[in-house]
């Protein structure tokens, strides 16, 4: 037998010490806890639930090879990777299929997936790559380029337009750059130019029904069976919930049909009603000590660019946490984003569970063949 020939054994043990247990344990548990929430805000639908099984399968294998992906082989590809995600999404402009409205989706026969979930690791990796390349702190040069490169995915998937997608995609990269070392000046800069352009934005760069959404926010009862019926019925659902909730499977607003999205969007409104405000300081206190362990995790990073990107993922599921249970409260304009590990939607949560198997393994330099 040859002594070269690599030992299988030893494969698997480093294979199984790459994975950080802390982080997977606290993953399968909020997965649990959105499996039994999905199956209640679908009405127990078997035939979504086995294919919500089938998406879970996909993104554990997904997350699992992730995992042996190093930090130096992710840097080299993370030019084809973004150019890769341009190209599809001026595909989905061109030829995508519709739904709800939207033009978000490309059909490969039988497979149907949403090309944008792709740029939300494609753009950190690679505006992490660029910096990594670069002197830090970044100068105003190295910052433009970055800019660049998060705004062209960013306005590619507002055209579809996901302005949802676009926020997370926007959040991805800037937390690179602000990473890389962003001054306060240029934080102060950026606020004050958002804050001008917003009126712009509002009156010129969005749809009708975008700012209408806007404008729901401010005045639900204004139109209580139209644009408002969303956020009216979400936050009627979780306050009825009380302390301990309903119980569940037994929610008013989800299984009489009064909560629309209940399996997507507005799944916190679900879980809100039938486990209360015990439930939801349960499962905040799952999501902050995953993004916890991801930040720290991203500490261990072996290179700069590890750390940047890690960094930038653990911040970016911050994000859609915080964009989701805001809309659902009447906080924040609803503007189409799932909550993270809990709504339905294959495409989605394969994408999160890649981060998190990318974040668990920036910390190694060399392939497991190598090793």
């Amino acid at each position: 037998m040859n002594n070269d020939s690599p030992n299988f054994v030893n494969i698997f043990l480093r294979w199984l010490v790459s994975i950080d247990l802390v982080l997977v344990v606290t993953l399968i548990m909020l997965l649990s806890l959105g499996s039994i929430t999905l199956f209640s805000a679908t009405g127990e639908n078997s035939r979504m639930m086995n294919s919500h099984t089938i998406h879970l399968i996909l993104a554990t294998i997904a997350m699992l090879i992730a995992t042996q992906l190093p930090s130096d082989m992710l840097n080299r590809w993370s030019v084809w990777i973004y150019a890769f995600g341009v190209l599809v999404l001026i595909m989905v402009l061109i030829q995508g299929s519709m739904g709800k409205g939207a033009q978000r989706w490309l059909e490969l026969g039988s497979l149907r997936f949403q090309p944008a979930e792709i740029m939300k690791l494609a753009v950190p990796m690679m505006v992490a790559s660029y910096f990594s390349k670069r002197i830090l702190p970044p100068n105003f040069k190295d910052i433009f380029v970055a800019s660049i490169l998060v705004l062209v995915p960013m306005l590619l998937i507002v055209k579809q337009p996901d302005l949802g997608t676009a926020l997370l995609v926007g959040s991805a990269g800037f937390f690179v750059i602000y990473f890389a070392g962003l001054s306060w000046k240029w934080l102060i800069a950026t606020a004050l130019t958002a804050m001008v352009a917003a009126p712009l934005v509002f009156f010129y760069g969005m749809h009708d029904y975008q700012r209408q959404r806007v404008l729901t926010l401010f005045n639900p009862e204004a139109d209580r069976l139209g644009s408002g019926y969303h956020i009216i019925q979400s936050t009627i659902a979780i306050g009825s919930g009380g302390f301990y909730g309903k119980g569940w499977l037994k929610g008013d607003q989800s299984r009489l049909d009064f909560l629309p999205e209940r399996h997507t969007d507005f799944i916190f409104a679900v879980f809100g009603e039938e486990f209360g405000l015990l439930g939801n300081m349960i499962l905040f206190s799952l999501y902050l000590f995953i993004i916890w362990r991801g930040l720290y995790l991203a500490t261990k990073g072996q290179d700069t660019f590890a750390r940047l990107l890690g960094g930038s993922l653990s911040l970016t599921f911050f994000i859609y946490l915080l964009v989701n249970t805001g809309m659902v409260s009447g906080v924040l304009p609803v503007v189409g984003v799932p909550l993270p590990l809990i709504s339905y939607g294959g495409t989605s949560l394969v994408t999160l569970m890649i981060a998190f198997g990318l974040l668990m393994g920036l910390r190694r330099r060399k392939k497991w063949y190598d090793e």
